[in-house]
């Protein structure tokens, strides 16, 4: 038998397969992720309310971070990257303080009368569109004791809606069984259908230890993500419920936990090539009171970030106007600091000379996703990356996937 007789009879008996792992695992969809997600409980939301976040983290910045020198010392930042950063952050500040703005109707908003969040989700619902870049909606559990009222907001907000608005997510937080991802699918193509409206995508909040590890001793992960069929954008861990249900005293409860850290990685595995983003949790230290106090929580959170950033975990979550200066002159620092070499070593492959590294083709997928983050996020510019790379800031998006 001919070796092309042996491949055609693999293909014939491995199309299944192939077909499968295709649909499972389609890659990075190769749109613009958020760096992080901003939580604002929904009686708190009002128009404008991203400017007036931005103007409050600029007051702060320009209050406790008013120099170059004064990122450099809280940051740990050279002085040349602290100019840079200060620079970058205070505009960011001012054209973009929130990447993702989700109007929480869960643990944030707490119980309220029904009527109460009916008029609630009715008010957003008619606001929200263009309220950031990425926007949506937290509802209550699927779990017995809130899924009635989680239910009723969802149809109060997707009846008031109008057109879906892209980028458009709802979270769906304490998941505990795979079932109640089924579930919310079945429901939205109810009020779909019923509306008119385009597919609503969704995230999984991983805050439960049921989501991490079944009673069967697997992962649900991978199967909720099959049973969102497509809709679900990306697994978000929760920092301080699932902490606490597993005996975590309060003093304890981190992003950098090593229950923590299980829980992620089993979040990475589940979700690596099928195309579901991650995103860390928030730390609960808020930047407030004395110049010192500010100023050790934005290292805090600044140590977190890029941390998270270090592993693989590109978004994380925000809870207070002053997160955003530590969150973007954490994130613009790394991207900086880590351009020159990332664009060399993608020049390099491209253009098959030596850089002092050995990269495979997934390596210089990974490369140019990271640059591209950079990008889109505002750290590093179209320009440097021609000039570093060689080839046009437009070529990433095609290297990346």
């Amino acid at each position: 038998m001919t070796a092309d007789a042996v491949a055609d009879a693999l293909d014939r008996t491995l199309a299944a397969v192939d077909a499968g792992l295709a649909a499972t695992y389609p890659g990075d969809p190769g749109t613009r992720q958020p760096v992080h997600t901003v939580y604002l409980p929904a009686d708190r939301f009002r128009p404008g309310v991203a400017a007036e976040w931005g103007t409050t983290a600029l007051a702060l910045f320009d209050v406790h971070a008013a120099t170059p020198a004064d990122v450099a010392a809280i940051w740990g930042l050279a002085p040349a990257l602290a100019e840079d950063v200060h620079r970058r952050v205070r505009a960011k500040l001012v054209t973009e303080p929130i990447e993702d703005l989700r109007v929480d109707f869960e643990d944030g908003y707490g119980p309220r009368p029904d009527d109460q969040e009916d008029a609630d989700a009715r008010r957003v619902a008619g606001a929200i569109t263009g309220a950031a870049p990425f926007t949506g909606i937290r509802i209550r559990s699927l779990e017995a004791a809130t899924r009635r009222r989680a239910v009723r907001t969802l149809h109060a907000f997707l009846g008031a809606l109008g057109p879906v608005p892209d980028g458009f997510v709802l979270t769906l937080p304490k998941v505990t069984a795979p079932e109640q991802v089924a579930a919310l699918v079945t429901v939205l193509e109810g009020l779909e259908a019923e509306h008119g409206l385009t597919p609503v995508r969704f995230e999984v909040q991983v805050e439960t230890p049921q989501s991490v590890l079944g009673p069967d001793g697997t992962s649900p992960l991978p199967r909720m993500i099959a049973l969102s069929r497509g809709r679900c954008s990306g697994l978000h861990y929760g920092t301080y419920d699932y902490s606490a249900s597993l005996g975590i005293a309060a003093p304890h409860q981190s992003t950098e936990h090593p229950v923590a850290d299980h829980a992620k990685a089993v979040m990475q595995v589940a979700a690596a090539g099928t195309g579901v983003r991650l995103s860390d949790g928030s730390t609960n230290v808020l930047p407030v009171g004395s110049r010192d106090e500010v100023r050790a929580a934005w290292a805090l959170h600044g140590r977190l970030v890029r941390r998270s950033l270090e592993r693989g975990f590109h978004q994380g979550w925000d809870l207070h106007p002053g997160h955003l200066p530590s969150r973007f002159v954490t994130g613009f620092a790394y991207h900086r600091e880590t351009f020159p070499a990332a664009a060399a070593r993608l020049r390099a492959y491209r253009g098959r000379t030596d850089s002092g590294f050995l990269d495979e083709p997934a390596t210089a997928r990974a490369l140019a996703g990271h640059l591209l983050r950079g990008l889109r996020c505002g750290a590093v510019d179209a320009d440097e990356v021609t000039a570093a790379t060689g080839f046009p800031a437009a070529d990433l998006t095609a290297l990346a996937r």
